[in-house]
């Protein structure tokens, strides 16, 4: 069974409140029709709201239906506590939001740059009298560098062109690089190059924000296999088209996982565990993962990987034993 995002459900509690402020008196089964899920979902999302409300959170702060039409199987809400209606932004908020859409404006390659530039104007109409404070914000991302590389890569990437880079590893040690391109790759923080090395004979995965200089080179690529779709120009700018599908079994405390991290899928489990399926870019990111999880991960796959992440957390408890 597919899990539910906690985003997905608070989207669906909001929209209900509203559409029930609309339609007093709604049958449970025509309410389920209308959202498309199951009428013990419905019941189970106002018996949610029943508990929820406003600040305080006494019997008069909270979200009330009409008990003897709930016990009907229809749905009446007589109190919702001001949710319906449309939200108004304060100075604080108003200066968040609208500094994180500017942030992203400026964020080299995002796609839908003008729809990027709509939020900002709907976000600052909503602010009224408090986008003028937000507007004194100025937001500058300090990464120049990345945009042009960006652009030198899509364009070696879309004729085809082999490339040199300079390139600082994460030893810090700067080496020279001839790079067959494949994709630009997106992990919500940083740009990877998904290319093959011709140094080091296979795929390689290459931060751009530790790339010195890109020069586009007069040699056709060898590796054209590698060539795919520019994962930049999707609508959502995530890892895809990486070489390393990894499975992981985690409680329930760890669905941050799930929700925040661009997963493949996510299948609920006995006893409140987690099946999530995601690609990444490197072994030592999700093996970092795991062993910052601890007891809250219980399967790793593939078995290769499992051994990987065993052998780190019996080497760091072996230093630890050592410094004791």
């Amino acid at each position: 069974m597919a899990a539910e995002h906690a985003d997905a459900r608070l989207t669906r509690l909001l929209a209900l409140i509203s559409y029930l402020s609309d339609h007093p008196g709604v049958p449970v089964p025509e309410v389920a029709a209308h959202f498309g899920v199951s009428e013990a979902q419905v019941l189970s999302d106002v018996n949610l709201l029943w508990v929820s409300g406003t600040p305080g959170y006494l019997p008069d702060d909270l979200i009330d239906f009409s008990y003897d039409a709930y016990e009907s199987g229809v749905l009446t809400l007589t109190d919702s506590r001001g949710m319906h209606r449309p939200l108004r932004l304060g100075a604080i908020e108003a200066i968040a939001l609208l500094a994180a859409v500017r942030s992203i404006e400026q964020m080299p390659g995002v796609p839908g740059q003008s729809a990027v530039t709509s939020v900002a104007a709907k976000l600052a109409a909503a602010a009224g009298e408090a986008a003028a404070a937000a507007s004194a914000v100025d937001v500058r991302l300090a990464r120049p560098a990345v945009a042009a590389h960006l652009e030198r890569l899509r364009t070696a990437i879309q004729d085809g062109r082999a490339v040199h880079l300079r390139y600082v590893s994460g030893a810090d040690v700067v080496t020279d690089r001839d790079v067959d391109p494949g994709a630009l790759l997106h992990d919500g923080e940083r740009w990877y190059l998904r290319a093959w090395c011709h140094r080091a004979q296979e795929i390689r995965h290459f931060r751009l924000d530790r790339v010195l200089a890109v020069t586009v080179l007069e040699s056709t690529a060898e590796h054209p296999e590698l060539a795919g779709p520019d994962v930049a120009a999707s609508a959502e700018p995530v890892l895809a088209g990486t070489d390393l599908e990894v499975s992981l079994e985690i409680a329930a405390r760890a669905r941050w996982i799930a929700e925040s991290l661009p997963v493949e899928s996510v299948e609920e489990l006995v006893g409140g565990w987690l099946r999530v399926r995601l690609r990444v870019v490197t072994e030592t990111w999700v093996r970092s993962l795991v062993l910052g999880l601890g007891a809250d991960v219980r399967r790793v796959e593939p078995q290769w990987l499992a051994d990987a992440v065993a052998d780190a957390a019996v080497g760091a408890l072996a230093a630890y034993e050592r410094l004791a």
